[in-house]
């Protein structure tokens, strides 16, 4: 036991050394039980819809907004918070707007409006780790209101969440204060695509959207049990860069093929013991937290544990429906790599540079 104890330790400090990420992990699960807790209130939830989960929504809002916030004093923190969590609520907004005129045209077309927020998690890049975030939290916001299926009556409720989430997740950051240290993604490196026309952050966004688009017409067509989970991969692996996106696929490949089959282990617990598995996948929130951005491979592996038991104990046992998970994600992958790789290809300047200094003249 004591061996295992000195691994494990081992093993947290050289992937968190000064535990300045595992002290963000926790608030991001305190942010999320917070928020969770207060939108079950009654007098909160009295006027909302009976079929509006407002803590769940709110949870989740706060919880990817203090993922994205990456600031080091409180005063930028709260202020990024705050714009997250109200990106959020736009794009759950923009979904809850379109579906009900996008549904008569079938089940699958209220997705479309995810194409959009695709493209901005790409191409808001360009505005550094506060625009990434905004982009991101767009989309996740759509994502989160296709998963709900929220309609133009649910706007309240939507309101509501977004007042809770982000003082759930002020709060939290405001009494972490100077022990989080955030470590920033790596700068995007100077690139050039095939078509000169064409800047960087258009290609990251069209790299993210084409792909959705792709999910989108298939799921119209064939019938995808979870098409969202690959629309989602496709834009979670886009990069800066066509080997950087290579490298992110094969993180998120083998992140999820690991933590899809934990996941699904842990079903038999799901009926019985079901605070030993919200326990769990609060841990693998915190693992998630220490791995960004440097170890991509196991925060895959991390959130989709986390995933599964969550699913498992909300009452998802469809052993079907969790294993697209696994491969909704990787055709998602390969579809985002066939747009790094033929649509939009972006290539790494710097790279080049240095090869062409390395590489000795040609002789005539």
């Amino acid at each position: 036991m004591s061996a295992i104890l000195a691994w494990l330790n081992h093993w947290l400090e050289r992937i968190d050394p000064g535990a300045h990420r595992r002290i963000k992990g926790l608030r991001l699960v305190t942010a999320y039980g917070l928020a969770e807790a207060l939108g079950t209130l009654k007098d909160i939830s009295i006027d909302v819809p009976a079929g509006m989960a407002v803590g769940a929504l709110a949870g989740n809002i706060a919880l990817w907004a203090s993922v994205s916030e990456a600031r080091s004093s409180r005063w930028q923190s709260s202020r990024d918070l705050m714009l997250l969590c109200l990106a959020c609520a736009l794009g759950a907004a923009t979904f809850a707007l379109s579906a009900p005129w996008l549904q008569l045209h079938g089940q699958a077309w209220p997705k479309i409006v995810l194409v959009a927020g695709a493209f901005l998690a790409g191409y808001l890049r360009r505005y550094g780790v506060s625009g990434a975030g905004i982009g991101s939290q767009i989309y996740i916001g759509q994502l989160l209101a296709c998963n709900a299926q929220l309609t133009p009556g649910d706007l309240p409720a939507i309101g509501i969440a977004v007042l809770i989430a982000m003082l759930s997740a002020m709060v939290p950051r405001l009494l972490s204060g100077p022990a989080e240290r955030p470590v920033l993604s790596p700068a995007l490196p100077p690139t050039a695509s095939r078509f000169r026309a064409l800047s960087m952050p258009w290609a990251l966004g069209l790299q993210a959207a084409v792909p959705s688009i792709i999910v989108v017409g298939l799921d119209a067509t064939v019938g995808l049990l979870e098409s969202v989970w690959a629309i989602t991969a496709c834009v979670y692996v886009v990069a800066g860069s066509a080997g950087g996106t290579r490298l992110r696929i094969r993180h998120r490949i083998v992140g999820t093929l690991i933590g899809v089959p934990l996941g699904l282990a842990c079903l038999p617990l799901a009926q019985h013991e079901p605070m030993l598995l919200w326990s769990a996948a609060s841990l693998a929130m915190i693992v998630y937290a220490m791995a960004l951005p440097e170890r991509y491979d196991v925060a895959c592996a991390a959130f989709a544990f986390a995933l599964m038991v969550t699913m498992a104990v909300s009452g998802e046992h469809s052993v079907t429906v969790l294993l697209a998970r696994a491969w909704e994600t990787a055709l998602g992958c390969a579809l985002a790599m066939a747009a790094a790789m033929v649509l939009f290809p972006l290539r790494d300047k710097t790279k080049d540079k240095r090869a062409a200094e390395v590489s000795p003249p040609k002789v005539r």
